[in-house]
């Protein structure tokens, strides 16, 4: 099968390579039909995350066909339209048991090669994955749709584990794509004011389209009276973190109100400054959130009841074929894109 292969840093090869085999009795084996570039992957492709190492297919954010079954395999069925999680989990260890399979001690994630594993990826024809992590699509909702399920689970996962009463005030920083995607789950959690925070004007922009009720810049002289206006009150009830680094953090600090909590979403940075006396004595509650526990079933049927929307999110299709080009122009900020979707 032809593939798009990282076989050394900032150098992607479209390539002939092995076409994956089923070897386990639960396994699928999926033709790609629309395969997404995530952050991640541009982090990766200079090695600055040490989680891409060469030579790997990278990718994770995926859709496609039902190639070929395992003799164990009854959740999907050839021919079948379908989606699949980013990591594979293992079902048996004491998180995986709980439910929390994003905690999972045994986890791989597509398109990662770390020292623990090599774990190829959906930048290729095809991918074989287990049948537990995969999930059909209805008819409503496109491949290319269906490929961002996994980043609007992100987003989805940081939503539900955040303590969201009725009527909170949210606030998303960093409007970059999960950021977008959070706005939109954020406005099915709450009848109060979402508000987003970005350093870049068309950003703040985009976000207003996709509904925030206002969007403003960080660094803002003024930026506690202008969301006292939108929310009424002295910050917000809840603060969702979507860059990961530690500027964006403080100012999700900073803004939370007293007794409030901040869900840590980016994680760009290994370590960041951390105002800890303003979290101690205003109690303000931080909670990580890690990938996806579970949130696919829910997102999908957002998609096909157009609760959210993922299409203007998508910038670019292209073939795979033409992949290292939009790697570059994404890695060098050429152009202000959010989405680019790949389909072999």
């Amino acid at each position: 099968m032809k593939a798009l292969v990282l076989t050394g840093y900032k150098r992607l090869e479209y390539m002939e390579v092995a076409t994956p085999t089923i070897r386990k009795s639960d396994e699928v084996l999926i033709r790609i039909a629309a395969s997404a570039i995530c952050g991640s992957d541009i982090h990766g492709y200079d090695g600055s995350t040490g989680r891409r190492q060469p030579p790997v297919i990278m990718g994770h954010e995926a859709s496609g066909v039902v190639e070929e079954i395992g003799n164990e395999v009854t959740k999907v069925s050839v021919g079948q339209r379908v989606t699949f999680d980013s990591t594979i989990w293992c079902g048996e260890c004491r998180f995986c048991r709980d439910g929390r399979v994003n905690l999972c001690v045994n986890r791989r994630v597509l398109g990662v090669s770390c020292d623990d594993y090599r774990q190829d990826g959906t930048f290729a024809e095809y991918v074989v994955v287990p049948q537990h992590i995969i999930f059909p699509i209805a008819d409503e909702v496109s491949f290319d749709e269906a490929a961002l399920t996994e980043p609007a689970s992100v987003a989805a996962h940081a939503l539900r584990i955040t303590p969201v009463r009725l009527n909170d005030s949210i606030a998303i920083v960093g409007a970059g794509l999960i950021g977008l995607l959070a706005i939109q789950m954020a406005k099915t959690r709450t009848a109060g004011a979402v508000v987003a925070l970005d350093t870049d004007e068309n950003r703040r922009d985009i976000a207003v389209e996709f509904g925030a009720d206002a969007a403003f810049a960080p660094e803002d002289p003024d930026l506690s009276d202008r969301i006292r206006e939108v929310t009424g009150i002295s910050g917000c009830s809840r603060v969702i973190e979507a860059v990961g680094a530690t500027a964006p953090v403080r100012t999700a600090v900073s803004i939370v109100e007293n007794g409030g909590s901040v869900t840590l979403i980016g994680n760009v940075s290994p370590s960041i400054d951390l105002p800890l006396q303003q979290i101690v004595t205003r109690e303000i509650a931080l909670y990580g959130s890690c990938a996806i526990a579970g949130e696919y079933p829910l997102v999908l049927d957002m998609m096909a009841r157009k609760k959210i929307d993922v299409k203007p999110l998508i910038s670019i299709t292209d073939t795979l074929e033409n992949g290292p080009k939009w790697f570059d122009i994404l890695y060098s900020r050429k152009q202000p894109l959010l989405k680019v979707v790949l389909k072999p």
